[in-house]
């Protein structure tokens, strides 16, 4: 009962594993490109599973106890909480850790240095098009690969409307 809350390294070397563990993967991942969870392939699952269980001996070390598991999970807790909060009012934060819309087709032709650069292949870019109920590349005047990973498309023939798009908030306490 005593190894479960007797630490078997200091708890400031727990953090410091924590937090570079998570920097690692938050750029690896930012790295990776603009994939939601959804529609990671078979291989890249794979590795999201292999690299979780190759860095939990690199978070804990030697140590196996409940404190320390409850030091990780709260430095992680913590991490994210700032991570989030500096990604909101930082724009060179945001700007570093967040990828940006990246222009697919435009006027009727894909920019293959794009679909390479974002390894989206045409089959799947066609899909996407497909999805809008758009037949063919001819009829975009816009395909944009979106920072949630989605392709968002804009015909030809359809003016620009401007759709109502939910935003979260807080308002401010009035005292």
């Amino acid at each position: 009962m005593k190894d479960l809350w007797q630490l078997g390294i200091p708890a400031w070397d727990l953090v410091l594993r924590c937090v570079v563990i998570y920097l690692l993967l938050l750029f690896g991942l930012r790295l990776a490109g603009k994939r939601e969870i959804g529609q990671f392939a078979l291989f890249d699952l794979v590795v999201i599973l292999l690299v979780a269980n190759a860095v939990q001996p690199a978070m804990t070390g030697p140590d196996s106890s409940l404190l320390g598991g409850a030091i990780i999970i709260a430095t992680l807790l913590l991490l994210n909480f700032v991570v989030s909060r500096l990604r909101r009012e930082n724009t060179f934060f945001r700007n570093l850790i967040e990828p940006h819309p990246t222009v697919l087709a435009q006027d009727g032709h894909w920019i293959q240095s794009a679909l390479q650069r974002e390894d989206v292949d045409t089959d799947e870019a066609e899909a996407a098009l497909r999805e809008h109920g758009v037949a063919s590349i001819q009829d975009v005047k816009l395909a944009v690969l979106e920072l949630d990973g989605t392709i968002s498309v804009v015909t030809k023939n359809d003016p620009l409307h401007r759709g109502h798009r939910r935003v979260r908030y807080r308002h401010a306490r009035q005292q």
